[in-house]
């Protein structure tokens, strides 16, 4: 099975699905996962750690962006979508720091027999950024956690750059990416499969949404 490959190709900001990596860092390991929870590779993906020759997109706290895919996810599991506020510019920041807070995430579809993950066969996500977060530049994250090998998460990572104008003062919790998930969170490790769960929650910190 092919798996979903590079997250957020393209990243659909201000309405229209802008150039192929304009504005989201290109990795190197196209079509290849991050295995480990402690890796800084889980910050924007393997030779992602510098934005030099991406342009930073401009975008009004409150917008709506999102992200295309090149490839449709294919593995079940969850998204989650992370803003982290560069202590300068977007493009020269490694995403290192407790600088990062989660905007949004689509979880589990629980019933009597079976747990799906909704994000299954999309291709593309959008969101609104918070109204009320600084203005500034920022990483914009996105991740899809491949939970089809059990006890085994994979990670599918891009991060965009943005400079979000307008906004407020909010002062969101933040996290370190890695840090941010532990190895052992129920949400890595369970099986999706047998037995059926009763809940599921998303790994990582509760959604900001000021």
């Amino acid at each position: 099975m092919r798996t979903a490959s590079i997250l957020a190709v393209a990243a659909a900001l201000v309405g229209s699905t802008t150039a192929q990596y304009q504005y989201v860092r290109q990795s190197t390991n196209t079509n290849s996962p991050v295995t480990s929870a402690t890796s800084n590779d889980l910050r924007c993906n393997v030779g992602a750690s510098s934005g030099t020759g991406v342009q930073t997109a401009t975008v009004a706290a409150g917008s709506t962006v999102g992200f295309a895919l090149d490839i449709g996810i294919i593995h079940p599991g969850p998204i989650a979508v992370y803003l982290g506020k560069a202590p300068s510019t977007a493009a020269s920041w490694d995403g290192s720091g407790a600088n990062w807070f989660k905007i949004y995430e689509l979880g589990a579809t629980i019933t009597s027999s079976a747990i799906t993950f909704p994000a299954s066969d999309k291709s593309s996500f959008t969101f609104k950024l918070p109204s009320s977060i600084p203005a500034g530049q920022y990483l914009l994250r996105i991740e899809h956690i491949a939970l089809h090998s059990t006890g085994q998460p994979q990670w599918y990572i891009s991060c965009a750059q943005l400079n979000i104008t307008g906004g407020g003062s909010a002062n969101p919790a933040k996290v370190s990416i890695p840090g941010y998930v532990s190895a052992n969170d129920p949400g890595l490790t369970l099986s999706i499969y047998w037995p059926i769960v009763t809940s599921y929650k998303v790994p990582g910190p509760a959604v900001f949404s000021g």
